[in-house]
């Protein structure tokens, strides 16, 4: 009947954030830009309109929209 409850012991991590002391510190300065942000960002300087999710999903137009990206980026 107890048995789960062992993986949720005093030492163990989801404990320690449960009873709000988690070890260790938040970087500071702004969040990292992930992946997701750099394609939204390059899509809209582009002028690439509507949702970039749905333009992966057609080989061609993303293939299109890749290159004109990476034409756009060389000096």
């Amino acid at each position: 009947m107890g048995g789960a409850c062992g993986t949720y012991g005093v030492g163990r991590g989801v404990h320690r954030v449960l009873v709000g002391q988690p070890e260790g510190k938040r970087p500071l300065g702004r969040l990292r830009r992930r992946w997701k942000d750099n394609i939204k960002l390059d899509v809209r300087e582009v002028g690439g309109g509507g949702d970039w999710m749905e333009l992966a999903q057609d080989r061609d137009r993303w293939r299109a929209l890749v290159n004109t990206v990476m034409n756009f980026r060389e000096p």
